[in-house]
């Protein structure tokens, strides 16, 4: 898609991501507030991938590389703008990103309830690894 802008976003962004998220992503994350999504621009500048139709945020990925696994959280496009190549570019970028860092296997949040998304990640080769459970305790 021509008219799509891949790029990493800046710490000028990162309200409008924040705000973006709150409408196009499903649900909200304990990180979901300025100083955190600061605090990952800052450690990894190039891990928060913004696509722009137009000048206008259309969709994110976090790509997260801690130099052994890639990550991807926070694949969100605009309710609007679905169905129209958006997440693929997203993860395209994210993939290109993981292999100019050595990276060998990109692995996905995805909400089990988010049902919604699992067509767009089947559609771009991932899958559900059914014999893996995340274990989560709060920092915080």
């Amino acid at each position: 898609m021509s008219d799509l802008r891949t790029r990493a976003a800046s710490a000028a962004d990162l309200d409008a991501v924040l705000a973006f998220w709150r409408t196009a992503a499903e649900g909200t994350s304990i990180s979901d507030d300025r100083e955190g999504v600061e605090r990952l621009v800052a450690r990894d500048p190039e891990a928060l991938i913004l696509v722009e139709r137009d000048g206008v945020l259309a969709g994110t990925v976090i790509a997260g590389f801690d130099g052994w696994r890639c990550h991807l959280y926070r694949l969100a496009v605009h309710p609007d703008l679905r169905r129209q190549g958006i997440a693929g570019a997203l993860l395209g970028a994210a993939e290109e990103r993981f292999l100019r860092l050595g990276g060998r296997r990109g692995d996905a949040m995805v909400l089990d309830r988010n049902e919604a998304a699992h067509p767009a990640w089947r559609a771009a080769g991932y899958a559900p690894e059914p014999q893996w459970s995340r274990w989560v305790k709060p920092l915080a």
